[in-house]
């Protein structure tokens, strides 16, 4: 995941120039077939408004926890009022230019369920008129004396012609700003002075005339754009996850996160919100990437065009951090608790059992089975060996506390494992207070320790049925009288 371990976003305002649009989305039921044609009829049950476009990176920026401006043109239509209220409610501040001879884009998805059925586009893709020209790019050049950051998001609707885009970068190289662009354009030496470019792979293949199916095609490409424009490239790669190729040729790849696939629209959208945000905030390109891809994979799984908050994508980044580096380790009470309070802020239900976990057996796992599905996250005291051995006995244990954790840790009901070496789990759970205390059926609820920490804070006891005939002690009680006997058959044997 990099070395990226926060999101402390920047007060510093980002500038979005582009085409934005307004979404529709219609959605109901279908029960029949039209008696008129062969097409579905959909019972209509609801519209949703939601803002689309370079609006929906203006969004996304805001909802990640920064302050963005969004710089666009619109048709002075209802559709530009709908588009301003969704965007003052988002916390967006919003300049749109009116020209009427362009109406606001508007694409309008009707759905069925999960399943879109149709798409209508209601737009008029012409380049600006000179007019209109001047006054965004007089409105960019003004802008741009607070905006350390320039934002080109081209969905290649008439927007972005050649000289807004030419003098745009030009302007804001002359004031040292950085420049992000998503593109459309094919000829991508038309977005030459761009520090970021972020083309998906089937753009990267339109611009070069190379093939993205594989890392080495990929590198190949984005080398080719980097020297056409001799910019940085993102490149967005769906399953494949992301790549960022810099000028001095070198490339990272990283894997998706995504979550299981529900809804691809606007991703890229929150891709290059999440990428800009991260470098605006001080983030070096790669852990900006790694925070993009992340929200990236939030955004897919969310039905239509959706924006990604700073809560979710901390979590999220928190639990593949945590996910990779510390699944079923043995960790101090002190990173215990940390990890405890991140579960608590992401509303993730903890749960505690304790034991000493000497030969581990299918009781052992059946309990940590049971109350794993019980909670989000298990944490396991285990008794250390001094502490097991002044409960049981000289003879134990028979494994060491470095053995039984790692057994335990490897049980993926398993989430950390912490030693304790006090004869009780007391005071572990006095510092975790976990939501759910579980022990095995032998125990009455006033017999568990820690049920009154844990009561006491709201949490729930819950005892599991043991299965009859197993534990440790009676697997060793066995075992010497089996090895017993097969002594006494050799020695009768031998007589």
């Amino acid at each position: 995941l990099g070395s990226a371990t926060h999101w402390e976003p920047s007060a510093a305002p980002i500038l979005i120039v582009g085409d934005a649009m307004l979404d529709l989305y219609v959605t109901g039921s279908v029960e029949r077939v039209s008696p008129e044609a062969p097409v579905p009829v959909l019972k209509q049950i609801a519209i949703k408004e939601v803002v689309g476009g370079a609006a929906n990176v203006a969004a996304n920026v805001v909802s990640l926890g920064g302050q963005a401006t969004l710089l666009a043109c619109a048709g002075g239509d209802q559709y530009q009022e709908i588009l301003e209220k969704l965007l003052r409610a988002a916390g967006v501040s919003c300049d749109f230019i009116v020209d009427r001879s362009r109406p606001t884009t508007v694409k309008t998805r009707f759905m069925a369920g999960q399943h879109q059925l149709l798409r209508l586009d209601c737009e008029e893709v012409v380049a600006l008129t000179q007019g209109v020209e001047d006054e965004l790019l007089a409105r960019i050049d003004s802008q741009l004396l607070s905006n350390g950051v320039l934002v080109l998001s081209d969905y290649n609707k008439g927007l972005l012609t050649d000289r807004v885009l030419r003098t745009s970068i030009d302007l804001a190289l002359s004031r040292s700003a950085m420049v992000l662009i998503d593109p459309k354009r094919h000829d991508f030496s038309y977005y030459r002075g761009a520090t970021y470019i972020k083309p998906n792979r089937t753009e990267l293949s339109a611009a070069t005339g190379l093939s993205t199916s594989t890392d080495e095609e990929v590198m190949a490409a984005a080398l080719e754009a980097v020297r056409l424009t001799s910019a940085t490239l993102l490149v967005t790669r769906a399953e494949q996850g992301m790549s960022l190729a810099r000028p001095s040729g070198e490339i990272i790849h990283l894997p998706t996160h995504a979550h299981e696939v529900f809804d691809v629209s606007g991703a890229g959208d929150t891709v290059l919100a999440a990428f800009t945000l991260g470098l605006r905030s001080g983030l070096n390109d790669a852990n900006a990437m790694t925070f993009a891809n992340i929200a990236g994979g939030l955004a897919v799984a969310k039905s239509g065009t959706a924006t990604v908050s700073r809560h979710e994508l901390l979590a999220e980044h928190r639990r593949l951090s945590e996910a990779d580096l510390t699944r079923g380790m043995s960790v101090s009470l002190q990173e215990a608790v940390r990890l405890r309070k991140g579960w608590k802020q992401d509303g993730l239900v903890v749960g505690f059992t304790n034991g000493c976990f000497d030969l581990l057996h299918s009781g052992h796992v059946t309990l940590l089975l049971e109350a794993s599905r019980k909670c989000d996250r298990l944490i396991v005291g285990l008794n250390s060996d001094a502490s097991v051995r002044r409960l049981k006995g000289p003879s134990r244990p028979i494994q060491s506390e470095v053995d039984r954790a790692m057994l335990l840790g490897a049980l993926e009901a398993v989430s950390l494992v912490i030693v304790f070496e006090e004869d009780t789990p007391q005071v572990i759970i006095d510092e975790l207070v976990p939501d759910i205390l579980m022990k095995g059926g032998d125990y009455q609820v006033d017999q568990i320790v820690g049920a009154a920490t844990v009561l006491e804070s709201g949490g729930q006891v819950v005892t599991v049925d043991l299965v009859p005939g197993r534990s440790t002690t009676r697997i060793v009680a066995l075992t010497e009288k089996q090895r017993l006997s097969s002594r006494e058959k050799m020695q009768t044997g031998t007589q």
